[in-house]
């Protein structure tokens, strides 16, 4: 948890007279944002109040170094009441408000991450400057099954208009809760000036004093919003396609945008407060809550990391040159800036890895991301052949062949007999026992699981699999890696499709008995949607590829039949084909839709019993960070629980689960 925020203010003697610096701070590091909870809101009103006792003429509003303020603090919104929402709305509207009404020029400068809270703060001055480093400005509260409750419905409308609006307040949290940048909330017309980081502060003062010398007086931006309606009716049909009605956020959000045309801002705050009134305490948001907690907090806090010395990682091995390993080389290049070794059965297929790699960088740099050097300079770290040899030098080999266990067992005798003792051997197989594939090995203890999720660029999850045999300085490696590559590690046992894809192969073999038995694509597509999930089931199989869906279900099937049933449907797409209808008896969405629920509930049973992971709590973090599941449902367990579908399939809440230990080893 985090200290406090305060407002500090500072006087700065300039030719025009007083000005008030203002800063918001809590006194710790960047990696622990500014909030707004109680103690804030009661400085910034302390604060508020001195500024009405001098002359003052002119406030700039900034926050600490890389950060100017990440909004509400969370930590008060657990368990909270209808009212206690209302008045958490009223208390930030009448200090907001009162900053806006001060009698003369304000100007927020906006030097780092500005979320929720800290952008509509800064709504609420006259003018805004923005850093050009600024990579986090957004309203995020949709994606946490909440709006904007601090005049950012109102205000965001009249700045930029509706259209931008919708884009900033709804759909930008519903794509993966994307974010500007600096220079993009400066296009978007969030900002008045874009600068330089290291000129932000003198530069933004300078701008405050020009406009006191200009008289330009206080602003009250009033954007054309005549098109609001028909801006919103049209997002409110891609919204029906996208959450399919399964999060009342959002609608709710669109309503409040679309009354910023017609209403007064007090008429608008007064909205916005029903509406967190309403939110706040329904199961939305507070799955929401606990899913912000699990990801970035707990998830990031690490569970189950030892204690050990990560090993130094100075050159890294890819085994396999097709999609996924391709993806893998370009992560490894970005975030670990060391030579990375591509090795595959043919020397085209290793050059056409190649050369996806050096297109890939040079696509980063025409989108701004990367720059010219930067990119050479990777394109010349990686490299890649046929012959084993090329490992001799690494200090991790991740193998990404395809899910055979006869062939990544080949692949591991090979890495063994080139690698030395202390390299880190990983597999990112998605369902086959690791301990298996270690078996025949001298050094078993070396070999690790680093399951990561595609596409890797977007998914953070990596399921980081431990065998009884793997020691604390392989784990440990794994952990380092993950976190240096800007990914979350959840350790989980060795166990047939481990998490993620237990839980998603469960969820198909509700699906494709159902397309086995008549029911459409459609309907099953729409039987899952119903959740809010990001992509419908029949897209993601061709992500996957339907060969390796089918032998992640024969290697379920082996370990639990009767649970993970073959299906002629699947068999049929593996091989190219068509569904197969084995007995026409198809079911409505509704009767599909509890079937799947039903099946996850059972399934994430087993998979806490098994102590494939401990809590109940590890099974949501993979779900919402490998499987894109929405903030709102809270994973998947959270749901369940809150629905009662845990208790009535299971008789208990699946956060009352537990299992048995992951197995551990001293290096």
């Amino acid at each position: 948890m985090s200290s406090p925020t305060e407002f500090r203010l500072q006087r700065v003697d300039a030719r025009t007279g007083p000005i008030a610096l203002v800063t918001m701070d809590n006194g710790e590091d960047w990696r622990r944002p500014s909030t707004f909870g109680e103690h804030a809101l009661r400085s910034l009103d302390e604060v508020l109040g001195r500024l009405r006792t001098r002359d003052w003429r002119g406030l700039l509003l900034t926050g600490k170094p890389f950060v100017f303020a990440a909004g509400a603090d969370l930590d008060e919104f657990g368990e909270i009441t209808a009212e206690r929402a209302r008045e958490a709305g009223r208390a930030g509207h009448e200090l907001f408000g009162r900053l806006r009404e001060l009698p003369f020029v304000t100007v927020a400068a906006v030097n780092g991450a500005a979320l929720g809270g800290g952008v509509e703060i800064a709504l609420h001055c006259d003018y805004r400057t923005i850093s050009s480093s600024v990579r986090h400005f957004a309203c995020p509260e949709v994606f946490l099954g909440l709006v904007p409750g601090w005049g950012g419905t109102q205000l965001v409308p009249q700045l930029v208009g509706a259209e931008e609006a919708v884009r900033f307040v709804v759909e930008n949290p519903l794509r993966q809760n994307r974010m500007l940048t600096g220079p993009q909330a400066f296009e978007a017309g969030f900002a008045d000036v874009l600068l330089e980081p290291v000129e932000l502060l003198d530069q933004s003062l300078a701008f405050l004093l020009e406009k006191i010398e200009e008289g330009a007086g206080k602003r009250r931006p009033a954007a054309d919003l005549s098109d609001a309606p028909e801006v919103c009716r049209k997002a409110r049909a891609r919204l029906d396609g996208q959450v399919h009605g399964a999060a009342p956020a959002p609608y709710r959000a669109l309503d409040l945008v679309e009354g910023a045309a017609a209403w007064s801002l007090e008429e608008g705050y007064r909205a916005e407060e029903d509406a967190l009134a309403e939110l706040l305490p329904g199961p939305q948001a507070q799955a929401s809550i606990y899913s912000f907690f699990l990801v970035e907090r707990r998830a990031k806090r690490g569970v189950g990391v030892p204690g050990a010395e990560p090993r130094c990682i100075s050159k890294v091995g890819i085994v396999g040159a097709g999609l996924m390993a391709r993806q893998l080389a370009l992560l490894f290049l970005r975030r670990l800036e060391v030579p990375v070794v591509l090795c595959d059965l043919t020397d085209e297929q290793v050059a056409d890895a190649l050369a996806w790699i050096r297109d890939e960088l040079d696509e980063l740099v025409r989108r701004g991301r990367l720059g010219e050097g930067k990119a050479r300079f990777l394109g010349s770290l990686v490299a890649g052949g046929t012959g084993w040899d090329r490992f001799e030098s690494c200090d991790l080999v991740l193998e990404a062949v395809f899910e055979e266990l006869a062939a990544k067992k080949d692949v591991f005798a090979e890495l063994e007999r080139m690698t030395a003792n202390e390299c880190v051997l990983a597999t990112n197989t998605s369902s086959l026992s690791v301990s298996e594939l270690a078996r025949d090995l001298a050094h078993p203890e070396r070999v690790v699981g680093m399951h990561f999720f595609n596409p890797v660029a977007v998914l953070p999850l990596v399921e980081l699999v431990r065998t009884s045999q793997t020691d604390d300085a392989t784990l440990a490696t794994a952990f380092d890696v993950t976190k240096r590559l800007r990914k979350t590690g959840v350790l989980v046992r060795d166990s047939p499709g481990f998490v993620v894809n237990r839980l998603l192969a469960r969820q198909s073999s509700v699906l494709t008995d159902a397309l086995d038995h008549g029911s459409s694509v459609e309907e099953t597509d729409e039987a899952v949607l119903r959740l809010g999930m990001p992509m419908a089931p029949s897209v993601l199989l061709q992500l996957v590829g339907p060969r390796v869906a089918n032998n992640v279900r024969h290697t379920l099937h082996a370990a639990w039949p009767d649970r993970f049933p073959l299906s002629q449907t699947l068999e049929s797409l593996a091989e190219g084909g068509e569904p197969v209808v084995v007995e026409s008896a198809p079911r409505s969405v509704d009767e599909i839709h509890e079937a799947v629920l039903e099946a996850l509930a059972d399934e994430a049973r087993h998979i806490l019993e098994d102590g494939v992971v401990p809590e109940a709590a590890d099974v949501d973090t993979c779900l919402l960070l490998g499987a894109g599941f929405p903030f709102w449902l809270g994973g998947i367990t959270k749901h369940l629980d809150q629905t009662g579908v845990s208790e009535r399939v299971l008789g208990r809440r699946l956060a009352e689960v537990g299992g048995v230990a992951t197995p551990r080893r001293n290096a």
